[in-house]
């Protein structure tokens, strides 16, 4: 097999998997005329049609399906492979991709990636921002982060983060109009703002503990949010109670511009880890992130 096929067949990859010529050429650096071009010459050397082509759609054919499978672990394999050469290099180098949501994000990574980056000039990192849990191995992602009660067992889990507490909080004010809820099952009389998860598009039970038995509350209010930040606002601008992580709100409840009920209710959990594959080959580049995010008690 030549140069030309092997590369007409990585080029088929990313368009079966982007399900777009128009992605897939953005991805590839070229245009999509000229990958739709080269997945026609691809097939006419095989004799069998690989892609459905539509205005709106491209999707593999059964023919189609059978390459994917069968020659995508393949050609990953050797792309981390190639990408592992750069432990070979002084300095780390290369791309890495991960997935994580707004708050981890907000409170964890990018506190401790604006520390690390300027130490490897030649990393290059991209992060994608999403409430999803990600399959970070169909969707190609080097890592992902996640509370570490979430994670797969055959993942590999680092912690980058203390351990995590979601306490329930409202303003002064509120407290003062409405009373302090005892229970968890006083919520029903408040106010409270609600999350709504977008992977399975149902509203987040608040979870609570008492006695080493779990308790998960359904709450209702006039708000509900798609993602965490919002709720923060609305619960300082005293639209209600919300329930949220210490991490995202630490300074408004030293300041006391919240104030907590319910604590004794609420303990502490794992906190964040980044994690990946046990299957990945990790690169130089890789390695170094992981180091300097991991999670180290003063």
């Amino acid at each position: 097999m030549n140069r030309q096929h092997l590369g007409e067949l990585a080029a088929f990859l990313v368009v079966a998997r982007e399900r777009s010529f128009t992605r897939g050429a953005a991805q590839l650096g070229v245009t999509p005329s000229a990958l739709s071009h080269s997945m026609r010459t691809l097939e006419e050397r095989l004799g069998l049609r690989l892609l459905n082509r539509t205005t709106r759609s491209v999707t593999p054919t059964e023919a189609g399906e059978r390459l994917l499978r069968t020659l995508g672990p393949l050609l990953d394999e050797v792309e981390a492979e190639v990408a592992a050469l750069g432990t070979l290099r002084d300095k780390p180098a290369g791309n890495v991709r991960i997935t994580a949501d707004e708050l981890s994000m907000t409170t964890v990574l990018w506190p401790k990636l604006r520390e690390i980056l300027p130490l490897y000039r030649d990393i290059h990192v991209e992060i994608v921002t999403d409430y999803r849990l990600t399959d970070i191995v169909a969707d190609r992602f080097d890592a992902g982060v996640r509370f570490g009660e979430t994670i797969d067992r055959d993942m590999i889990a680092v912690p980058i983060g203390p351990p995590a507490r979601m306490l329930a909080v409202a303003t002064p004010r509120y407290f003062a109009a409405y009373g302090r809820p005892r229970t968890p099952a006083d919520l029903a009389r408040h106010r409270c703002i609600n999350l709504r998860l977008p992977t399975y598009g149902g509203l987040y039970a608040w979870e609570f503990q008492t006695k080493g038995r779990d308790l998960r509350v359904r709450v209702d209010g006039q708000l509900t949010f798609t993602s965490i930040l919002p709720v923060l606002e609305a619960t300082l601008d005293g639209f209600g109670i919300s329930y949220l992580p210490t991490a995202l709100m630490q300074q408004h409840l030293d300041s006391g511009a919240l104030e907590t009920v319910l604590e004794e209710w609420s303990p502490e959990f794992p906190g964040y880890h980044l994690y990946y594959s046990s299957r990945r080959q990790p690169t130089a580049a890789f390695t170094a992130l992981v180091e300097g995010l991991r999670y180290r008690e003063d």
